[in-house]
């Protein structure tokens, strides 16, 4: 289906890029995406995502909005403090692109629920805040052979990775999942939550808005992507480092041993 005027003009400035054009719009419009978290990743990319034109924007929260959410979360509002965070997320998105269609899920991602949340949408953006949810999303992302953009923050500092697992890359080797890169979470109580360390806002700025043009890569497809490569931001200093890493046979998912299977409710 074409561009109505109304979407010429909203987008205009992308339809002139020779990396997106009418065509590119139109992938954009197809698209469905599904943001893990409505929090301070979440926050930036999904008012990106629906500025940029995605059709459909899945948001999984479980969370209410609370008057220190908004240092940092910027897709919400001081007047909708004690709302849930998929309700405020879907009126900041109507009040920005009423041709983006949004769909809750107010609750939390189980192994029980994944599964079957995440096998109706193209692409995973993975914004939340703990390990658990991180590998909960990764492993059912490639059980489903989603592509994955998967990004956390720090106090000072950020890291984002696209992860593609469930295909090759150019050299025929299987890509890597985030089990080669993270094998096992960090021991409990080494990193303190956000509560304990602080966080300066802007840096979800800046990591969720980089999260969101990973996105519209891999929507569009133009560029490099961070396959196989985790993108390091030192925003106290400014320094910006890419660690290249590569499959790991050893992993659990596609490894040469491979044993791990997600239960049969989740897949």
């Amino acid at each position: 289906m074409a561009l109505s005027p109304e979407e010429l003009e909203r987008y205009a400035r992308h339809i002139v890029l020779r990396e997106v054009g009418g065509q590119g719009q139109q992938k954009l419009r197809a698209a469905r995406v599904l943001s893990i978290g409505a929090g301070g990743i979440g926050s930036p990319a999904i008012l990106y995502l629906a500025a940029a034109g995605v059709g459909t924007l899945g948001i999984v929260d479980d969370d209410k909005v609370s008057l220190s959410n908004l240092q940092r979360q910027v897709l919400h509002a001081t007047s909708h403090i004690g709302r849930p965070k998929t309700e405020s997320a879907s009126l900041a998105v109507s009040r920005l692109n009423p041709h983006v269609n949004v769909e809750v899920h107010e609750q939390r991602l189980t192994l029980g629920n994944a599964a079957r949340i995440i096998k109706n949408y193209d692409i995973v953006l993975d914004g939340s805040d703990n390990f658990e949810t991180r590998y909960l999303v990764s492993d059912t992302c490639f059980h489903q052979r989603k592509p994955l953009v998967t990004a956390a923050l720090g106090v000072f500092d950020a890291t984002l990775t696209t992860i593609r697992a469930h295909e090759q890359g150019p050299d025929g080797k299987p890509n890597p999942t985030y089990r080669c890169l993270f094998p096992e979470p960090p021991p409990e109580g080494t990193v303190p939550a956000c509560e304990q360390a602080g966080i300066l806002g802007a840096i979800a700025g800046v990591a969720g808005t980089m999260a969101a043009v990973e996105v519209l890569r891999a929507i569009v497809g133009f560029g490099e992507s961070l396959v196989g490569r985790l993108l390091m931001m030192d925003l106290r200093n400014m320094r910006f480092e890419t660690l290249r890493y590569e499959w790991s046979p050893e992993n659990p998912l596609s490894g040469s041993a491979s044993t791990q299977t997600l239960s049969r409710e989740a897949r």
